[in-house]
């Protein structure tokens, strides 16, 4: 699976703890992080890259696009593809908030990328839901999760400017439409109110994936080797360890660097 950093971290969590014979592989591109602001069809070339060296070095089976501004720019694409099964995070999300609405007034927060490339509008659509869906990007938020600064006076009160349009929609649902966004549920929940419902697409994703690999025989059997689990950063290595085990837990004991050419 791959990120442009932390975030995917998320659902990397939700795999290991549902699949826990599972290998798992986990790219943080934190050297161009992030993706938000960059057009999307450079996202959509680095997905693209980061997708061929996880078949083509790292022997995977499946991959998941653990970052909703790259499966916005690229899922479809890779899907096509990619000569292993590909699955990203937008569609898990929608479909956890069509379950979780009481009064269909839904919101999602993003990315300026994944916000502007409509790709929830899409998939919201596609579902066939009458709901009224209300969207809003949050520039800023990732920087402060890369940051470790999930918790500060400053990103509440960005929180607070952010979110007002959600509020002033009164939506009863908001889906985290960036796998950062877990890491500021505390922030964010305080200032919607306990009312909202926040969803990550995190779990259902985890959930798609074990689907899949059931239906497609390549699920591992549980009484083989112990899993392995290898993570990659293509940033400061150091950073990534030091940060990434603090949100993802003791799995995250080793990280290796690569460089893109």
């Amino acid at each position: 699976m791959f990120d442009s950093g932390f975030g995917g971290l998320t659902v990397a969590r939700a795999l290991i703890d549902l699949l826990p014979a599972e290998d798992l592989v986990y790219l943080g591109d934190t050297g161009r992080y992030p993706y938000g602001p960059r057009p999307l069809d450079e996202v959509q070339a680095f997905a693209h890259q980061i997708t061929r060296y996880l078949v083509a070095a790292e022997h995977v089976k499946f991959v998941v696009v653990a970052c909703n501004t790259a499966s916005a720019a690229a899922l479809d694409q890779l899907q096509d593809e990619s000569p292993v099964p590909v699955v990203g995070v937008i569609e898990s999300g929608v479909r956890a908030v069509l379950w979780a609405t009481r009064n269909e007034r839904v919101g999602v927060i993003g990315t300026v990328g994944t916000i502007g490339s409509g790709a929830y509008q899409q998939a919201f659509a596609q579902a066939g839901s009458g709901v009224k869906l209300t969207c809003a990007a949050c520039p800023g938020f990732v920087e402060f999760v890369e940051r470790g600064e999930t918790g500060s006076d400053q990103v509440h009160v960005l929180a607070e400017r952010l979110l007002a349009p959600l509020q002033e929609a009164r939506v009863d649902t908001l889906l985290l439409g960036c796998t950062h966004y877990p890491y500021l549920a505390r922030t964010i929940g305080d200032v919607m109110g306990r009312d909202v419902v926040l969803v990550s697409s995190a779990e259902e994703t985890a959930f798609a994936v074990a689907a899949q690999l059931s239906d497609l025989g390549l699920a591992r059997a549980p009484d083989e080797r112990p899993a392995r689990h290898r993570f990659l950063s293509s940033g400061d290595v150091a950073s990534f360890r030091q940060l990434g085990r603090q949100l993802l837990g003791p799995e995250l004991d080793h990280t290796v660097p690569i460089r893109w050419g």
